[in-house]
């Protein structure tokens, strides 16, 4: 992936030398139990809903306390590679939605993406390293710690640049949602259903956000042509990783799909494939699919 000298995304909030967050996980007073809290981490470990608004649906309390941080942080070093590689992906997100918005006569609200380590205060609680990469829809912000790319290569088997830059897609897809209503709409049919159609809302959810991170890597290809030779299949090798299916048998032996929340490993793939063979939005449909 030709990233290097591309242009760089400005909403990006370095906090890792700054201390955690404040509050810890809201889990007092409501009932929730380990398992519960196991659960929503394992859902933001492999890079979907945020775990703490997983936490507030499973409690019954809704929205978890907003919790801020301290004060604005820096953007990252000139020098670090790695950050920079997140705000250039940043930034082709931003031009890519952008561009689709004001197609359908819409502005797009740029989200920040915030870098930390450890552990830092979101509006929906504390985000820890554990959670994976997540997006808070109370701040509209994308948190990543960046050691999470080593876990993706090295526990995952899911290596390569632009299977990095899927992950960040996948999360900007959920503000996407968020931006456009789906999101809001989604967490209401979920608490008034049952535990298996909130898993069921779920998964599409998700297979959007998939659909959307293919849709931004084929108009972020059109515009940058800074895709190389085995790019594509890091991707979909990523989005196969993550697939619940995969990660039950290897966590557990046995696959249990009535739990999923995310998608199957083909199905993760199928929607990624779908959004960047057309680079059309409508394609993304997830709640209208008959099949997924």
């Amino acid at each position: 992936m030709k990233w290097e000298g591309q242009e760089q995304s400005d909403n990006v909030e370095d906090r890792r030398g700054m201390g955690g967050g404040r509050g810890g996980l809201p889990i007092g007073g409501r009932g929730i139990g380990v398992g519960t809290i196991v659960i929503a981490l394992v859902a933001g470990w492999i890079f979907g809903i945020n775990p703490l608004t997983v936490l507030g649906v499973l409690s019954g309390g809704g929205a978890p306390t907003a919790q801020v941080s301290s004060g604005p942080a820096p953007a990252p070093p000139a020098d670090d590679a790695q950050a920079s590689f997140v705000s250039v992906v940043l930034r082709s997100t931003e031009d890519v939605w952008t561009e689709v918005f004001r197609s359908g006569q819409a502005q797009y609200v740029r989200p920040k993406l915030v870098l930390f380590r450890g552990a830092t205060a979101t509006a929906c609680g504390t985000g820890q390293s554990a959670m994976g990469p997540f997006y808070c829809p109370g701040d509209q912000q994308v948190y990543i710690d960046l050691q999470f790319f080593d876990t993706l290569h090295q526990r995952l088997g899911a290596p390569g640049d632009f299977a990095q830059a899927y992950v960040i897609a996948h999360e900007v897809g959920h503000h996407v949602q968020q931006l456009l209503g789906i999101s809001e709409k989604v967490e209401a049919a979920r608490r008034g259903g049952s535990e298996a159609q909130a898993n069921a809302m779920s998964v599409r959810l998700e297979l959007q956000a998939d659909c959307f991170a293919g849709v931004w890597a084929n108009r972020s290809q059109q515009a940058r042509q800074w895709l190389e030779q085995g790019d594509v299949e890091e991707a979909m090798n990523a989005a196969s990783q993550i697939g619940d299916d995969t990660l039950q048998k290897r966590s557990q032996g046995q696959i249990v799909p009535e739990s999923f929340t995310h998608g199957s490993s083909a199905q993760r793939v199928s929607w990624f494939k779908r959004g960047m063979q057309t680079g059309r939005i409508a394609d993304c449909n997830t709640f209208e699919a008959s099949r997924l």
